[in-house]
């Protein structure tokens, strides 16, 4: 039996949360949890946390449109002692191999969004080879290194600086990427290492050579997902019913304040169109806000929706309520909102979206999360969103 193992910590000092954060429209944990569930030669694909939110989140897409490409998946636990600062990802491998049984193990590190299931597909390929007892994923580099002795003068360390190869003449080196690691679980045991024995290389694609360490990296791998076609599908129900909060969705979230102290909300009227647009087309629209201020009603109003909800503090527990009674079933309500109070109805919503300046929660919860930021037009990106799928 062969399984993947997964390891994502809740701690992270440079990236709070960033196991979960959104990368390419999907937590960063997504893309190799999908890598690993579609290789054939993957039976089991063991996602370790310690932390609540990323378990809730790992099972939030695994069970959502599709579960079937993550039926290999499981949630497993993590001790403290294996997920804090200093400890090594050995740690966390040796717990879980002494805790199940199976034969041979690849460790994947949530890290590499870039990671392809043929990549782990080639990786077995090699590791089942007879002259090889673990593998390992990397990338070649064709750049030239130089080290500096005690005294201070540099020298060329793998070319002869009197002959310097051309490009494409020049063979390069091999650096580990990161991406992924294969190994017996007797071995893992024995040696108490991610490799051993007669170690063979897979090359990757020269991009996967970046991971995921610090915020800027997060722009160049993303940027890299669009270039290499890396995309996931925003599957969306059929859309009976929109719930939305207010503030920071219709809004900026910003609190304007005339000279006589009057309160000023800045809406968009393109959200207006969108709104009319699905009450056009038989959709129930409604709002639900913690506020309870008159200008609010005054929008409902005006924009005609079915629904105002006032100074609401169980987003999700309304949403139930009024889908019982409209008799309408969750999976078919959009919901839109951008903080933590939030994020439940999100998240189990058919069709949970939030704004680009969502808090990090909504975002990590969210089907959908908008390019326009709140108060930009975010009901009306989300609306066409919709219709351009014929899912009404």
């Amino acid at each position: 039996m062969n399984v993947a193992f997964i390891p994502v910590r809740g701690g992270s000092k440079s990236i709070p949360l960033k196991n979960i954060r959104p990368i390419g429209g999907r937590p960063l944990v997504y893309w190799t949890v999908r890598a690993a569930c579609g290789c054939g030669a993957i039976d089991r694909v063991y996602i370790a946390t310690d932390s609540d939110r990323i378990r809730e989140t790992v099972e939030h897409f695994a069970a959502g449109p599709e579960k079937e490409l993550f039926a290999k998946a499981e949630v497993i636990g993590r001790s403290a002692e294996t997920a804090s600062d200093t400890a090594s990802t050995e740690s966390a491998m040796l717990e879980f191999a002494r805790n199940y049984t199976f034969d041979n193990l690849v460790l994947i590190q949530a890290t590499s969004p870039l990671l392809q299931s043929e990549d782990l597909d080639r990786g077995f390929e090699a590791f089942f080879r007879e002259d090889t007892d673990s593998v390992l994923s990397v990338v070649r580099q064709k750049r030239f290194h130089w080290a500096e002795d005690e005294n201070g003068i540099a020298r060329p360390t793998n070319y002869d600086v009197y002959h310097r190869p051309r490009r494409q003449d020049f063979p390069g080196y091999l650096v580990e990427n990161g991406a992924f690691y294969i190994t017996a679980r007797e071995d893992l045991l024995r040696t108490e290492n991610r490799v051993s024995g007669r170690i063979r290389a897979v090359e990757m694609n020269e991009d996967t050579f970046l991971e995921i360490d610090e915020p800027a990296d997060w722009i160049i791998i993303e940027a890299l997902m669009k270039k290499n076609g890396i995309t996931a599908p925003t599957e969306i129900p059929e859309i009976r019913m929109l719930l939305t909060d207010c503030d920071g969705v219709l809004t900026d979230g910003g609190m304007y304040y005339s000279e006589k102290g009057d309160e000023l909300k800045k809406f968009n009227t393109r959200d207006g169109v969108a709104l009319r647009l699905l009450r056009e087309r038989g959709v129930i629209t409604g709002i639900l806000t913690g506020e309870n201020v008159e200008l609010n009603r005054r929008r409902a109003e005006k924009l005609k929706l079915d629904i105002l909800e006032q100074g609401c503090k169980d987003k999700w527990g309304a949403v139930r309520r009024i889908c019982e009674e409209r008799g309408i079933s969750p999976a078919n309500v959009c919901y839109v909102g951008d903080e933590q109070i939030d994020v439940e109805a999100i998240r189990e919503a058919g069709f949970g979206c939030c704004p680009a300046d969502a808090c990090e929660e909504a975002k990590a919860a969210a089907n959908y999360v908008t390019r326009a930021p709140g108060g930009a037009g975010v009901l009306r990106e989300i609306v066409s969103r919709i219709l351009e799928r014929g899912i009404l």
